[in-house]
C-alpha cells in the first residue's frame, strides 16, 4: 500500500502546465538548430535596450534565459542564467561557457546569493504563479537590486498570432493577461517599488534600416505612439530599508566670492547622523574667500572642516573635488550662498538614511520665494527644463538646477564610474548628477525647500548664456538617454 500522499487538484494543474511547457520549450529549442525566427530584430532591440539599463560588470540573474543571448550581451562580471528547459541550457553552455546556467523552476530557484540585476524578459506571460516568483526575488537581492522586467503588449495578440501562424515567429502556448498595471501591483506586494517603466519597439521587423531607427529610437517614446509599443518595460527595487548604522556625513561646499557667508554656514550647518564634515572647495576667488575659510575652520576647531583650493573650473569641477576629498559615506551639496537653509539638511539625510530615496533633491518651486530670490525668466526656465527631464528621465524631476543635491558615497561611485558614457560636458555638475543617477536606475526623490535671497555677493549664472548651453546639454542628454 502506498505511504505516499496524494497531489491536491492545483498541484497536479502547475504540474501539467509545466511540463507541457517544458516539453513546448525543449522543441523550440531543438528546431532553432536548423531554423532561424524572423524576430531576431525584436531581440537584438531588447538587447540595446538592456544594455542601456544595465551596466557592465554587475552581478546578474537572468530568469528564463533560453539560450542565454541576453545575459551574454550584457557582459556581466559574474552572469547566471536559469531555464526549465533541459535543451535550452544545454545550448547556451556551449554557447557562453564563461557564464553559468541551471536548469531550474522559476518557482523553486535552488539559489542562494544575490545579484545587482536580475531579468525576467519575456517571461511573466508564461508563469503559472507570477506572484510567487516575485516574492522569490526577494531573497536573491541587496538593497540596490534592480529587478527588470519586460512583457509583450497585448494589443499585439492578434497581429503576433498571425505572424506565427505563417512560421514566421516562436510559437508559444497560451499566455497570461498581464498588464502594467497588474506587474506593478504584484511587485508592490511582494515587496519591491517600480522606478521606471517605459515602452520599446514599434516596429520588430528590421534592425538596421532608417525606418526601423526612427520607429523603434523615437516615435515609440512620444505619445500617443507609444500606446502602440510591443513590448513594455519595468525597473523596480526592493523597497526602502534603513540604514543599519548612522553614517557619517560630509557636506561640500562649492565657494567662489563667497567670503560674507563663511562663518555663517559654520553656524548654521548641523550636526547629522555619526558625524558631519564641511569641505570647501574654493573657486579661484577675487574676495578673500579663501582666507575667510581658513580662519573660519581655526576659529572653529569643533567642526569637522577641510578645504581644498578648485584647479579646475565651474561648480560641477568644484563638486567633483570635494567628493574626491569627503570622507563621509553620505555625500551633500550645499551652495555657499546659503539660499537653500542649512537647516534643510536633515530632511534630506533622513531620506537617504530611511532607503525612501537613493539620489535626493531639493526644488525651489514649491514654496513662495522671496522677492528677489529668482527672476521671471529664470523661473520659466526652471520650469521648461522640469517638464523636459521628467519626460526624458522617467521620474518627476520638479528642479533640475536646485544646488541641494544628496546621495550615498557608493552610489556616487556608480555614476562616476560610467560618467563616460555622457562625457565631460556639465560646468554646474547638476546635470552630470541628475544623468547619471537616471543612468543607474537610482529611485529619485525631490525635498521642497524655501529659496532665499542671496545676503552677500552676485550670482555666478549668467541666465542667457547658461541657459543656452543648458538647452543644449538637454538635447545632448536626450540622444543618450531617451532616443538611443
Amino acid at each position: 500500500m502506498s505511504t505516499g500522499k496524494a497531489q491536491s487538484p492545483a498541484q497536479d494543474a502547475f504540474l501539467r502546465y509545466t511540463e507541457a511547457r517544458k516539453r513546448h520549450w525543449d522543441a523550440i529549442a531543438v528546431r532553432k538548430d536548423s531554423w532561424r525566427s524572423r524576430g531576431e530584430p525584436y531581440h537584438r532591440r531588447l538587447e540595446a535596450v538592456y544594455r542601456h539599463i544595465v551596466s557592465p560588470n554587475l552581478r546578474v540573474l537572468e530568469i528564463g534565459c533560453g539560450t542565454g543571448e541576453l545575459l551574454a550581451a550584457l557582459e556581466p562580471s559574474f552572469g547566471m542564467g536559469v531555464d526549465f528547459s533541459s535543451e535550452m541550457i544545454e545550448r547556451a553552455k556551449r554557447r557562453h561557457p564563461h557564464l553559468h546556467f541551471l536548469c531550474a523552476d522559476a518557482h523553486a530557484l535552488p539559489i542562494e546569493e544575490t545579484f545587482d540585476v536580475i531579468v525576467l524578459s519575456d517571461l511573466v506571460n508564461d508563469l503559472w504563479d507570477v506572484q510567487a516568483v516575485l516574492e522569490n526575488l526577494a531573497r536573491l537581492s541587496h538593497p540596490r537590486t534592480r529587478v527588470v522586467i519586460n512583457t509583450y503588449s497585448l494589443l499585439w495578440e492578434i497581429p503576433l498570432a498571425a505572424v506565427r501562424m505563417l512560421g514566421l515567429a516562436t510559437p508559444v502556448l497560451r499566455q497570461n493577461w498581464l498588464t502594467v498595471h497588474d506587474l506593478t501591483n504584484m511587485l508592490n506586494l511582494a515587496g519591491f517599488e517600480v522606478i521606471r517603466r517605459f515602452q520599446e519597439v514599434l516596429w520588430p521587423f528590421e534592425e538596421h534600416g532608417p525606418l526601423a531607427r526612427f520607429l523603434n529610437r523615437v516615435l515609440v517614446k512620444v505619445k500617443p505612439f507609444s500606446h502602440l509599443a510591443l513590448t513594455n518595460v519595468i525597473v523596480a527595487r526592493p523597497k526602502g530599508r534603513p540604514m543599519e548604522a548612522e553614517p557619517v556625513v560630509s557636506v561640500v561646499v562649492p565657494a567662489r566670492n563667497e567670503a560674507g557667508n563663511i562663518e555663517a554656514i559654520f553656524e548654521r550647518v548641523p550636526e547629522m547622523g555619526a558625524g558631519t564634515q564641511i569641505v570647501f572647495v574654493e573657486g579661484n576667488s577675487t574676495d578673500d574667500t579663501y582666507a575667510a575659510i581658513e580662519r573660519a575652520i581655526e576659529a572653529h576647531p569643533e567642526r569637522r572642516a577641510v578645504l581644498f583650493r578648485q584647479k579646475g573650473k565651474g561648480k560641477g569641477d568644484a563638486v567633483r573635488l570635494g567628493f574626491e576629498k569627503a570622507s563621509g559615506d553620505v555625500l551633500m551639496i550645499l551652495d555657499a550662498d546659503l539660499t537653500v537653509p542649512p537647516e534643510d539638511l536633515p530632511r534630506f539625510y533622513e531620506a537617504v538614511r530611511s532607503g525612501e530615496g537613493e539620489f535626493i533633491n531639493g526644488v525651489r518651486l514649491v514654496y513662495p520665494m522671496e522677492k528677489q530670490a529668482m527672476r521671471y525668466l529664470n523661473m520659466v526656465g526652471n520650469k521648461f527644463f522640469s517638464l523636459a527631464f521628467t519626460w526624458l528621465l522617467g521620474q518627476p524631476i520638479k528642479d533640475t538646477l536646485c544646488g541641494t543635491k544628496v546621495l550615498t558615497r557608493s552610489d556616487y561611485a556608480r555614476i562616476a564610474a560610467n560618467r563616460n558614457y555622457f562625457g565631460d560636458f556639465d560646468p554646474f555638475g547638476d546635470f552630470d548628477l541628475l544623468f547619471g543617477a537616471a543612468k543607474q536606475n537610482l529611485k529619485i526623490v525631490e525635498i521642497p525647500v524655501r529659496y532665499r535671497e542671496r545676503t552677500y555677493g552676485t550670482t555666478n549664472i549668467d541666465r542667457w548664456r547658461h541657459g543656452l548651453l543648458l538647452l543644449r546639454m538637454t538635447l545632448f542628454a536626450m540622444r543618450r538617454i531617451k532616443f538611443f
